[in-house]
């Protein structure tokens, strides 16, 4: 039954090629003649089949993991470069109809305060992010047809891209609904999206079943098609994701791999970014009632094994995470992390009192943006804010054509320099100024192209000068 090309979920996700996968994972786990010409193959970075990386993902053999390490961190620095991209989520509301077991918005939960913001409180939300220096969000809602339909999302999206406070404004909205229709889709992507984010949960029929038990997330044909309905209501941007945990990890990450696969294939175009949560307490839920959890060592061994498959593809890592783990990650694949982060309805403006928190999950990296930012900068790294692809159009497979030459520092470089000197200007504290400052410096003295070098030096004194929203 299996056929990538399928726009059925059980074909390009077929249960049968998913498991027969690990088995040959497991039978060359120390296969080195194999592994050896995976690596070789991973090494000219177009990406590997789901079989080849499940074989990375299980091989055993220390000197060969420590390989696979290494070139995870190089196609990490050729295709991003030493690049951070930074956004929020924003909670728009947390009424839910599913039954999802593994999150307290479920609708049995009776004990969660419910909360859905008005657009007046979603400005208020916004001029905080705006203060704290976001550019960019992710918005957040339960699935809730009466309390949240398409139109409520609609309307809130043209109010956060409304508001303009000081130097402060929203260049890019990523969108993290329920799985819709296309013409929903299509309303989506008229109203100026970013990325259209939708985490699978688990690509395990059986176990996704029994995980949604009611509601309409329980269909799991409907969820998995979700993106195929995103495309072809004009949406060229999507995000993948699991939440690591709930099923076996290899099960989980061969499934991965095959959905975007079967994007590449059906629509020339796989994840624009690939998220990797793993379960965390909250309100009514214990992440350690389910058994399939995964310690740092392998979730590290996760986002390398990703990054070497998919090296074109931007990867997320959110504040569920610690700083420590964060980091490490960091190096490893990720592209993309979120700083300052509220998982509440209106955590931003008005934070609820612990005894009336609405967060979906704790956090872990409770950090301010500025100390993020600082710490990055520290390791190295250039926090960026840039949204200049999405405000250029160049998205899908536009995108992806000059990501996967490697091109992409042309634009993003430049960019994310320009967007951290606004940062500076803005918002930072003065020992997170002095810091980015040098950095900057650094930055532009490595950039190649005299050409560019000089445009951005004249548009750092422009920024200083209080000018905004410069991009390649």
């Amino acid at each position: 039954m299996y056929n990538p090309k399928s726009c059925k979920a059980e074909e390009f996700i077929d249960n049968e090629e998913v498991l027969a996968s690990l088995k040959y994972a497991q039978e060359n786990k120390n296969n080195v003649e194999l592994i050896d010409k995976i690596l070789e193959k991973a090494r000219l970075a177009k990406g590997l089949t789901h079989r080849e990386a499940a074989v990375l993902l299980d091989c055993e053999i220390e000197e060969k993991n420590k390989e696979i390490f290494a070139l995870a961190e190089q196609i990490k620095k050729d295709f991003y470069g030493n690049r951070i991209v930074l956004f929020a989520p924003l909670y728009l509301s947390n009424y839910c109809v599913n039954g999802c077991v593994y999150c307290p918005y479920h609708a049995k939960n009776k004990h969660i305060p419910r909360k859905k913001l008005t657009q007046d409180e979603i400005k208020k939300e916004v001029i905080a992010l705006q203060d704290m220096g976001h550019k960019r969000l992710a918005i957040e809602s339960g699935e809730d047809p009466q309390n949240n339909p398409i139109e409520y999302i609609l309307e809130s999206i043209k109010t956060i891209y409304s508001i303009k406070h000081k130097n402060g404004a929203i260049r890019r909205v990523n969108v993290n609904i329920a799985a819709t229709t296309v013409e929903n889709y299509k309303k989506l992507h008229e109203a100026g999206i970013g990325t259209y984010i939708l985490f699978q949960e688990t690509y395990n029929k059986e176990s996704y079943e029994k995980l949604h038990p009611t509601g309409p997330k329980h269909n799991y044909a409907y969820h998995t098609e979700a993106m195929d309905r995103a495309m072809q209501g004009g949406i060229d941007d999507v995000g993948l994701g699991v939440l690591f945990g709930l099923e076996s990890y290899r099960y989980e990450f061969s499934a991965l791999l095959m959905h975007a696969e079967h994007l590449e294939a059906v629509f020339g175009v796989g994840p624009h970014t690939i998220s990797v949560p793993r379960i965390k307490k909250a309100d009514d839920i214990n992440p350690e009632e389910f058994d399939n959890g995964i310690d740092d060592d392998i979730f590290a061994k996760i986002v390398a094994c990703i990054r070497i498959a998919v090296p074109y593809t931007g990867m997320i890592i959110s504040t569920r995470e610690s700083e420590k783990c964060r980091e490490r990650l960091l190096h490893l694949g990720i592209s993309q992390i979120s700083g300052g982060s509220k998982t509440s309805v209106g955590g931003y403006f008005n934070p609820m009192p612990e005894d009336e928190d609405s967060s979906q999950f704790d956090v872990s990296d409770r950090r301010s943006l500025d100390e993020v930012i600082k710490w990055l900068m520290k390791l190295g790294y250039l926090p960026s804010f840039c949204t200049a692809c999405y405000g250029s159009g160049r998205t899908g497979d536009r995108f992806m054509e000059i990501c996967k030459s490697q091109q992409i520092h042309n634009f993003c470089h430049p960019n994310a320099i320009m967007t951290l000197k606004e940062y500076l200007e803005d918002y930072a504290s003065a020992d997170t100024k002095s810091v980015g400052e040098k950095l900057i410096e650094k930055e532009v003295e490595s950039l190649e192209k005299s050409d560019i070098k000089d445009i951005v030096l004249k548009n750092l004194s422009k920024i200083h000068s209080g000018e905004r929203n410069f991009k390649f």
